[in-house]
């Protein structure tokens, strides 16, 4: 078998049976890539140990950060918080050969390539409104429907922005060191857009608490997969592994999520999922309806 460019993501290894999932995680050939996109776990610890497992066994790790490691837990062993800390994960990826967002991107050569490899790190800014009545309300009041629907991102309590003002800030940064970024790019190469959180508003039509959407990523990207000539666009956060097209590209929900979660489809699509080159048709995606059905917690 050729190497192949693979992507995972919301491993959350704090959990004992996603630790055994993650040991089973192995390349077909000894050329693949991987792609981790986000929510390892929880602690920095739980970062180290499982890139040190992954990048002893692919031929490259790219890594980009999910909400969860950006938390800082009452024991967190690493007390520094936002930008801080995301610089101290850096420092632990690429102390292990881990490529992040905040270096050189490599280009795919494989079958489906080229294809410039993009890890960005854009965060949320509450601006994805799914619920109508949201639309037009200020963060704050935005924020007020959620908590009154009983919906609140942990965030809220264990991730800090400082010295930013809040998630919206910290995104805008974000937003416009990725803009220059891909402005940059060769002219011409196709990518493939990596982001923890949704780059488009379709996913999130199927949330089961459409108030979580406020969590899930900005609308600011909504054609970055036009503008930036995304062959792919790959993502998590949402726990619903499922492949979508707008416009002609193709998006990949690529996570695993927690126990009870994969224990009801069984990983039918398995825990790693093929980016390129593209899986042939059939396997694009087995259980739409599966997810439509259940919808996504919110509990993220």
């Amino acid at each position: 078998m050729a190497p192949r460019l693979l992507a995972t993501s919301d491993l959350h290894v704090n959990r004992t049976e996603n630790e055994a999932v993650v040991e089973d995680l192995y390349p077909t050939d000894p050329g693949d890539w991987l792609i981790v996109a986000g929510d390892v776990g929880d602690r920095v610890e739980h970062l180290r140990r499982t890139m040190s497992i992954l990048a002893a066994r692919f031929a490259r790790v790219i890594w980009v950060p999910g909400n969860h490691e950006l938390w800082t837990p009452s024991d967190e062993e690493v007390d520094a918080v936002g930008p801080a800390r995301y610089t101290h994960l850096v420092e632990v990826c690429r102390s292990l050969g881990v490529l992040t967002p905040e270096d050189e991107w490599p280009v795919w050569e494989g079958e489906g390539g080229p294809a410039l490899v993009c890890p960005l790190f854009l965060l949320y800014d509450y601006s994805w409104r799914v619920r109508p009545d949201m639309v037009g309300l200020d963060d704050r009041a935005a924020l007020d429907v959620a908590r009154e629907a009983g919906v609140v991102c942990t965030d809220e309590f264990l991730m800090s922005s400082d010295p930013h003002p809040g998630p919206p800030a910290w995104c805008a940064e974000r937003l416009g060191i990725s803009r220059a970024r891909l402005a940059a790019r060769p002219a011409g190469m196709p990518t493939v857009l990596i982001n923890h959180w949704p780059l488009t508003e379709l996913p999130l039509r199927i949330l089961r608490h459409p108030e979580f959407a406020l969590w899930c990523g900005s609308a600011e990207t909504a054609r970055w997969h036009l503008e930036y000539e995304a062959a792919a666009v790959v993502y998590g956060h949402l726990h619903l592994p499922r492949t979508t097209w707008e416009d002609g590209v193709r998006f990949e929900e690529v996570s695993v999520g927690y126990p009870r979660e994969w224990q009801n489809h069984g990983l039918v699509r398995g825990p790693l999922r093929q980016i390129l080159p593209a899986p042939p048709e059939q396997e694009h995606d087995p259980f739409t309806a599966w997810a439509i059905s259940k919808g996504a917690p919110w509990g993220r």
